[in-house]
């Protein structure tokens, strides 16, 4: 496998419902996390004292955040109501040559900021809110 373009790490938001899925613009940064709750089942009986995990018991999560420049655009309106009405849509990260993960995200939180001698930007975290389908390319 080659080296990948970090630009090439899109997030899509679903716009209206419908399957149709529009990147969210002006982003420079972007990073999507896994993780996986750990279930310790370790007792007076754990060979040599080493700890034990229970295996599929921990809750998984995904958290989705990205950084960049403000642009004002549909994508970015459309996140801002996300947020304000507490939806949950589906959201895609594209991993170049790798895969596609879609599922329902919570915006967590939208920060805007900007200096007088600089551009508009805006930082944007999303926490998995269900199952999330990973589909290979």
């Amino acid at each position: 496998m080659a080296t990948q373009a970090g630009k090439d790490l899109l997030i899509k938001i679903d716009q209206t419902g419908d399957g149709v899925f529009e990147t969210l613009a002006g982003l420079r940064a972007t990073r999507l996390s896994f993780n996986a709750e750990t279930v310790d089942v370790t007792n007076l009986g754990s060979e040599g004292g080493w700890r034990e995990l229970l295996a599929g018991a921990g809750v998984k999560s995904a958290s989705i955040s990205g950084s960049g420049v403000f642009k004002d655009t549909a994508g970015d309106a459309r996140a801002r109501q996300i947020f304000f009405d507490g939806q949950m849509p589906d959201f895609q990260v594209i991993i170049p040559d790798f895969g596609v993960v879609q599922g329902a995200f919570q915006i967590a939180a939208i920060e805007y900021a900007g200096t007088y001698d600089g551009e508009a930007t805006y930082e944007l975290s999303l926490s998995s809110a269900g199952a999330l389908d990973f589909t290979a390319l």
